[in-house]
């Protein structure tokens, strides 16, 4: 099973946080001082909000699955359809530790698809491309 993944960049954490869990009617599963996260199965999605994005609203997109083989289906298909990619793999990113394949779509909004290995207690954890004031979206210029 595949779940929707929607990280947006938020100027205030605290009120982000009060407003989403009136929406969701749910609080988070996950509040760091910098980060809230919820995994809701009503609507079904990793929804993520953050004081780390390049800028306020919408940072990136994303299909999480639940295996390693629903991921390696979801890049091959991307790759099958001529769209290029950037794979990272034990990826440090908010806070977790994933498999990824990372797409734009024609607007240059990241896609992200993934699979969870476990969580991490610093944000981006010994990931390179992000410079831990930034989400985890690599540089995918030369891809697109």
């Amino acid at each position: 099973m595949k779940r929707l993944h929607m990280h947006i960049g938020v100027n205030d954490l605290q009120k982000n946080i009060a407003f989403y869990a009136a929406l969701f009617k749910s609080q988070p599963d996950i509040v760091k001082n910098d980060y809230a996260k919820w995994m809701l199965d009503d609507p079904m999605v990793n929804f993520a909000i953050s004081t780390r994005s390049a800028g306020v609203g919408l940072d990136h997109v994303g299909i999480q699955t639940e295996t390693e083989q629903e991921l390696s289906q979801l890049s091959q298909q991307l790759e099958d359809a001529g769209i290029a990619g950037v794979a990272q793999q034990d990826a440090g990113c908010c806070y977790a530790q994933s498999d990824k394949y990372w797409v734009q779509d024609p607007q240059g909004i990241a896609w992200e698809t993934f699979h969870s290995l476990g969580t991490i207690p610093v944000f981006s954890h010994n990931q390179p491309q992000a410079d831990n004031n930034s989400c985890c979206v690599p540089d995918m210029s030369c891809k697109v």
